[in-house]
């Protein structure tokens, strides 16, 4: 087959909506991871205000609102981290099952578009919600709600955009994972930005939910632009037909015709277009990428064990009341962790080492394990069966970045190249099986979490 007729990714468009498309899957879930401190100071702020109820109100309106000591802790925002990650995984994990089978039959548009849309709706609710008073039951119960919904929705769209970027050149699928990085980064910057700003926590919380809105909606436009690049259409087209047919099809798309059928009005494939799709065989596919399937979920379950239900709950070891104390979460926990995650990430773009058929693979998975005794005998408050070993403020800076940037780097390689393992027609249903093993290192690190905060 001839190279010459194929379309360039002109100013890198493709590459950049992908990336794009990488930040809106995971920014919805990462702005409510690092807003806890919110969430738990409303689930607090009740017993605060009851605290002080015979004091004047001038004396209550100059109270600090950040500021919530351990003992005046609720159960519910002692519960928070670790209900969330629950809340937000199992359903991850349900519906990438579910997408991994029912992709052949839901229009990619529906899936992709639906997931966006419905997470720009629960968002916007979010936003709305930040003005209304709510009693800490009800407030949590719908927060938890809320949570399900984002990653239910989140868990198709992640899915699905795997699998669209398994038919792309193996490069496509690192814009996606550098994207999810960015998302991190970029809640974490924006949290830091509010809490800098030294408005009301309300105020705060407001524009922080607003500007997710902005970012989704971003998204939404870059996915409806995307079929109407020749370097996309190129690609999607040319997995449509067998090698027999793909020579016919880069003359056609050469000279700007159209081929008939198999695509709808959009631009993407319609299931119904798959015609040799429903011959593939999900179990060979799966012996094929079994050792990168099984990484991944690994790598996530070691993340997601440790990472926000213990490392949120590590407090800074410097003595006195410095403004360092007040950032420390965000800066040395999440800020950190989504900085050296999307470092990792963004390598693959230029490194992939080792490939994917090399032992140094899993085995560089494998000693992640190491990060869950390094973290745990860090600061955490509240401990009462591990030592402190690890207390200032320096080694768990150190572990986190170590932490974030091999759960980065090695993740990133596994997506990229579980598609590749397969062939060109079977790259999508790969795509999906590889999202749906990354659900579940997530949902088995949600699980692991409650393990690991008791063993403290």
């Amino acid at each position: 087959m001839t190279t010459s007729h194929q379309p360039q990714d002109r100013y890198k468009a493709v590459w950049l909506i992908f990336f794009v498309l990488g930040l809106g899957t995971l920014l919805p879930w990462n702005f409510f991871m690092t807003a806890t401190q919110y969430f738990t100071h409303r689930l607090d702020l009740p017993q605060n205000m009851s605290t002080v109820t015979d004091k004047s109100s001038q004396d209550t309106e100059t109270l600090p609102a950040p500021t919530v000591s351990a003992p005046e802790r609720s159960y519910l925002s002692t519960i928070f981290n670790n209900v969330m990650t629950l809340c937000a995984m199992l359903p991850l994990l349900l519906f990438a099952c579910l997408n991994s089978f029912l992709h052949q039959r839901i229009s990619q548009s529906v899936r992709i578009l639906g997931g966006l849309v419905a997470i720009l709706l629960v968002f916007l609710i979010t936003a709305i919600l930040v003005k209304v008073e709510m009693e800490p039951l009800p407030f949590f119960i719908v927060t938890m709600i809320k949570i399900v919904l984002i990653n239910s929705f989140g868990a198709v769209l992640q899915a699905s955009l795997f699998g669209l970027a398994g038919v792309l050149p193996a490069n496509y699928t690192a814009p996606i994972m550098s994207g999810q990085g960015l998302a991190g980064f970029f809640a974490s910057v924006a949290m830091i930005c509010a809490i800098a700003s030294g408005s009301e926590r309300s105020e705060s919380a407001f524009g922080y939910f607003i500007t997710a809105c902005v970012v989704v909606l971003l998204a939404i436009i870059c996915y409806l632009a995307l079929p109407r690049l020749e370097f996309y259409r190129f690609y999607v087209q040319l997995n449509l037909e067998g090698p027999s047919e793909q020579e016919t099809k880069l003359d056609l798309i050469s000279k700007g015709e159209e081929p008939r059928g198999g695509r709808e009005e959009s631009g993407v494939p319609a299931p119904s277009s798959l015609p040799t799709s429903k011959n593939h065989s999900i179990k060979a596919i799966l012996k094929n990428i079994s050792v990168l399937a099984l990484s991944v979920c690994f790598i996530f379950t070691v993340t997601i064990g440790l990472f926000p239900a213990v490392t949120a709950e590590v407090e800074s070891s410097i003595a006195g009341t410095s403004a360092w104390k007040n950032y420390f979460i965000s800066v040395a926990c999440f800020l950190n962790f989504n900085v050296f995650d999307w470092l990792g990430r963004s390598l693959t773009a230029v490194c992939m080492w080792p490939d994917k058929d090399s032992y140094w693979l899993p085995g560089l998975v494998v000693a992640r394990i190491v990060f869950i005794p390094l973290l745990l005998l860090c600061n955490v408050k509240q401990r009462y069966y591990l030592p402190s070993i690890f207390k200032h403020d320096a080694w768990f800076i150190i572990f986190m970045a170590a932490f974030a940037f091999s759960n980065g780097y090695l993740a990133s390689l596994c997506m990229c190249f579980g598609p590749k393992k397969v062939k060109p027609a079977e790259a999508e249903t790969a795509g999906s099986i590889m999202s749906f093993f990354l659900c579940l290192g997530l949902a088995l690190g949600a699980v692991l979490s409650f393990l690991l905060k008791a063993l403290v």
